[in-house]
C-alpha cells in the first residue's frame, strides 16, 4: 500500500491538514472556553508552519508485523507536535478577544472544509474510476 498509484501524496497530505486544523479548533475552542478565566493566555498554533512539520519527513512509527503481507503503520495523529504559543504579551483581565477567537475558528473551519472536500472529490474519482472499469 505504501507504493500504491491509487493512494498517493494527497491522501497523506489531506488526512494531515485535516488533524492540524482539528487540533487548532481543539485550541481555539480552550480559548473561548477559559474567555473569564483571569491570567489565562490564549493559546494557538501556526497552521502553515504545523503542517510543513507534519508533512515533510516525519520518521514513521514502528510497530511490531506478525506477517510479512501486514499493511504498514500509517497513524498521523500520534506524532503531532507543534508549536503551541501563548497569543498575548500583556497580562490583564481580559486576555482573550472573543473577535479574534471568533475569527480564528472562522478561518480555522474554512481550511478545514477545504481539506474535507478534496479529500471527498479525491474519493469520488477513484469511486468513478472502479465503478467505470467494472462496465
Amino acid at each position: 500500500m505504501q507504493n500504491s498509484r491509487l493512494f498517493d501524496n494527497t491522501y497523506k497530505f489531506m488526512g494531515k491538514a485535516l488533524d492540524v486544523a482539528s487540533f487548532r479548533h481543539s485550541l481555539i475552542s480552550g480559548n473561548v472556553a477559559n474567555m473569564d478565566t483571569i491570567g489565562y493566555k490564549p493559546r494557538d498554533i501556526d497552521f502553515q508552519e504545523t503542517l510543513e512539520k507534519q508533512v515533510s519527513g516525519l520518521p514513521p512509527r514502528e510497530v511490531a508485523v506478525t506477517h510479512k503481507d501486514h499493511f504498514a503503520n500509517f497513524d498521523v495523529n500520534k506524532d503531532m507536535n507543534p508549536s503551541v504559543y501563548d497569543n498575548s504579551d500583556t497580562f490583564h483581565l481580559d486576555t482573550v478577544d472573543i473577535d479574534e477567537q471568533m475569527s480564528n475558528l472562522s478561518e480555522n473551519n474554512i481550511k478545514y472544509r477545504s481539506a474535507v472536500e478534496l479529500m471527498t472529490r479525491k474519493m469520488k474519482i477513484l469511486k468513478y474510476s472502479i465503478d467505470e472499469g467494472g462496465r
